[in-house]
């Protein structure tokens, strides 16, 4: 095997672009591409850091009848898929209306109790003449429709599985100059993405701030009913700033990784999202079952924030495990 095939299946086997490669070799990408067609070789030198990049030896480069290469990664690079600009450039559009249909399901689920406790606060301040068996009413029915509501737009984005497929699951190499041109979007974007999730990260702090407040120098079951409303709301301002940048700052990153295999990220964040799946509507079943039950909405509603805390105790349980199995 000659020194260009290697040059070739090394870099393949790393996961590199051409321009990757350059970028390390501190060359062109021409010169690369020069290399790896045997219009040039490279000097002693380039051959020494090629071999220091590998983890090759020098011997192995220069000796043709070296040719010690895993056939499973000929294999791979048989399946792997060129991405063009354009195909990126609609898969960070794809990946963006995916976040915008789950932003709006996970907001429409955790705003979904707001009108049972507004209703409830209503009752407690006998205003509209409401009871609170009348207000629990409405707030109840006005949940379940918030939640499917919510769930529908889960739903609706298995209509983009197909089109981001070939970047989040399927082996793929960008096309020359892609790589490039989305590292500068990632750089200027990365500035947009620190400052929303800062004001993302200090809406959920500051939260429960305003009830925190109320519970301490008001005593009145209605006025905290309210401020649950303004808790729940600050929290779902946050989730509507942080969710979209995030989307975007993954789908870069995951374009720039420019590999053949599914990233540990994306493996965690599917992992999350099957467990959200399941844990949101059982956690919406039992707060209703324990309200209805007790019929003490100023109480139950306890079970979102320590629900939440919960279903992140659980992501970094399963990648615990996860890390133990490997």
């Amino acid at each position: 095997m000659i020194l260009a095939e290697k040059i070739v299946r090394l870099r393949k086997q790393v996961g590199w672009s051409q321009e990757e490669l350059a970028e390390k070799m501190n060359v062109s990408r021409q010169s690369v591409s020069k290399w790896e067609s045997t219009n040039s070789i490279p000097d002693l030198n380039r051959i020494i850091i090629l071999a220091e990049i590998f983890d090759v030896s020098t011997d192995f480069l220069l000796k043709d009848e070296n040719e010690a290469f895993d056939s499973r990664d000929e294999s791979r690079e048989l399946d792997t898929i060129q991405v063009s600009l354009e195909q990126a450039v609609k898969y960070i559009e794809h990946k963006m209306e995916v976040s915008a249909l789950v932003t709006k399901g996970v907001m429409l689920c955790v705003c979904s109790v707001v009108p049972l406790f507004f209703f409830l606060a209503l009752a407690e301040t006998n205003r509209l003449n409401l009871t609170g068996d009348i207000a629990a009413a409405i707030g109840v029915v006005s949940i379940l429709v918030m939640v499917s509501i919510g769930i529908s737009f889960f739903i609706k984005t298995n209509q983009y599985e197909s089109d981001i497929a070939v970047i989040d699951n399927e082996a793929f190499e960008l096309a020359y100059g892609v790589h490039s041109v989305f590292k500068e979007k990632l750089k200027k974007f990365r500035v947009t993405y620190n400052r929303r999730l800062s004001v993302g990260i200090f809406m959920f702090i500051i939260s429960f701030v305003p009830l925190m407040f109320v519970s301490m120098f008001f005593g009145g079951l209605g006025i905290i009913l309210m401020m649950l409303i303004v808790l729940i709301l600050m929290i779902a301002a946050g989730i509507y700033i942080v969710a979209p940048v995030s989307a975007q700052y993954d789908a870069y990153n995951n374009i720039l990784k420019d590999s053949c295999l599914e990233t540990a990220k994306s493996k965690r964040t599917k992992r999350a999202e099957k467990l959200a799946a399941f844990y949101w509507p059982l956690l919406t079943a039992i707060f209703l079952g324990w309200s209805l039950w007790t019929m003490d909405w100023g109480v139950t509603w306890i079970i979102w924030p320590v629900g939440a805390v919960l279903f992140a105790a659980l992501v970094g349980l399963m990648e615990l495990l996860d890390k133990e199995e490997s």
